[in-house]
């Protein structure tokens, strides 16, 4: 079931490209395995050594349509022959104009909307803040445990996860608070009614007694958490945000940059809920692997910065305008939200039965094919098992499957493959990571099997 029975890797021109790559590139450039693409097409990639890989990674939720679809790359060369560059700024384009338009469209919010493209989700988290501040005229900003918002400045005193992004970083930007994020998961709660109900009275005592409704300029929450282990904000928890926030005309800010464009089997995660934030931070799969983000929402708040106040050299570049145009397309055609449901389904059911087999396997969660397992060290303590997750991801790799971690502890295995992956793929790459779990379970201690 197999790409390859145990991989011979690294290969020896991985292992060359290795030792250049240590001695040419900053050392704080985080890697996963040492695989360098050769060549890639939906959910396979190939090394330069030739080995063959499935890929339930996608460039860390790039790639939803899958590696260089072909829509995506004509679309490229085709402006490609064009022209590359103008910067929006200073010569305006089509594709600008038509990708924000289909963006409006698509992007949750019964008034109406417009839009500013970027480069990054990054600099889409930083735009969200200024387009925030300057409609509120405030200055507090209210983010969560176990956010992750990116790694500029603002993006990353929004950003969560101290020791691995923020250390030796600071001071970083002020007026920046932290709420706890509603997971049921070790919360003691019996349902996420309960664990909904005191994450949001800790909220709102916080925000009165700490900070005051009126200097709130906005809240920024990811509706289904990447980095922090994807939990899903549940239902009720956002919708009493969303009430709040409409009550003390504070901006309710989400991002959307890994949980859009289909992943949890909608266009966006908040659907899910029903809940309409005010702003939208998006990028990730809206390229299908070119580089480029989005700042949506009510056209009211997006307008309030004066002319010039918003801006960037790249942003909205024509070559990632027209690879965006051509993947929402084929998002559209190929109907992408089945893909993701079906996807989600299958996975789903994999790894709730890990969940209830395997010791190790603390708890399986997500939405739609954005889903995830919690490696811990026995069902009982919960204590996490980042060691372990580390060794599930190393044995599948050796396997031919690549995969990314996530959490605080690096003990959450996430599923990102691309929802254009043949399901006979999907299947024999949750064999390989099957087998891997089994594995970590057999080495598991007697304590944790007995748990």
């Amino acid at each position: 079931m197999r790409l390859k029975q145990e991989l011979a890797v690294p290969g020896p021109q991985c292992i060359s490209m290795l030792e250049r790559r240590n001695a040419a590139v900053a050392r704080g450039v985080a890697n996963g395995p040492p695989v360098f693409a050769s060549q890639a097409s939906g959910a396979k990639l190939t090394d330069v050594d030739g080995n063959a890989f499935l890929d339930f990674a996608g460039g860390i939720g790039t790639l939803n349509v899958g590696h260089a679809h072909p829509d995506v790359v004509q679309a490229v060369k085709t402006q490609a022959d064009q022209f590359l560059h103008t910067c929006f700024n200073i010569v305006m384009y089509p594709g600008y104009i038509e990708l924000a338009e289909k963006l409006i469209e698509l992007v949750p919010g019964s008034w109406p909307k417009k839009v500013m493209l970027q480069t990054t989700g990054a600099e889409a988290v930083e735009n969200a803040i200024k387009v925030a501040r300057s409609a509120t005229g405030r200055q507090a900003v209210i983010a969560f445990e176990g956010a992750f918002h990116g790694r500029t400045f603002m993006a990353l005193s929004l950003t969560a996860k101290a020791p691995a992004y923020k250390s030796g970083f600071g001071p970083f930007a002020s007026e920046i608070y932290r709420a706890p994020f509603p997971i049921l998961y070790r919360s003691g709660h019996e349902s996420e009614e309960a664990c909904s109900e005191a994450a949001f009275a800790e909220f709102a005592r916080m925000v009165e007694m700490e900070i005051s409704p009126d200097a709130v300029a906005a809240v920024i929450i990811e509706p289904l958490q990447g980095e922090g282990g994807f939990h899903a904000a549940p239902t009720p928890f956002l919708r009493k945000l969303r009430d709040y926030c409409t009550e003390h005309g504070i901006v309710l800010i989400a991002d959307e940059i890994q949980s859009g464009f289909c992943r949890t089997g909608e266009w966006f995660a908040t659907e899910h809920s029903g809940i309409e934030a005010d702003l939208y931070t998006l990028a990730k799969s809206m390229g299908g692997g070119m580089p480029i983000a989005a700042l949506v929402g009510r056209a009211d708040l997006m307008d309030t910065p004066r002319v010039g106040g918003l801006g960037g050299t790249y942003g909205g570049n024509p070559l990632s305008c027209a690879a965006a145009l051509a993947t929402i397309a084929v998002m559209q055609r190929d109907d992408y939200l089945e893909k993701a449901r079906r996807i989600g389904a299958i996975v789903e059911d994999r790894f709730a039965g890990w969940a209830q087999h395997y010791a190790v396997v603390g708890d399986a969660r997500g939405l739609g094919a954005m889903r995830a397992v919690e490696i811990v060290r026995d069902r009982k303590s919960h204590a996490p098992a980042g060691d372990l997750a580390a060794q599930i991801v190393e044995e599948c790799y050796r396997n031919g499957l690549i995969l990314v971690k996530a959490g605080f502890h690096g003990n959450v295995i996430r599923f990102l493959g691309p929802l254009s992956i043949e399901l006979a793929d999907l299947e024999r790459g949750l064999d390989i990571l099957g087998e891997a779990i089994a594995a970590a379970d057999r080495r598991a201690s007697p304590m944790a099997k007995s748990a």
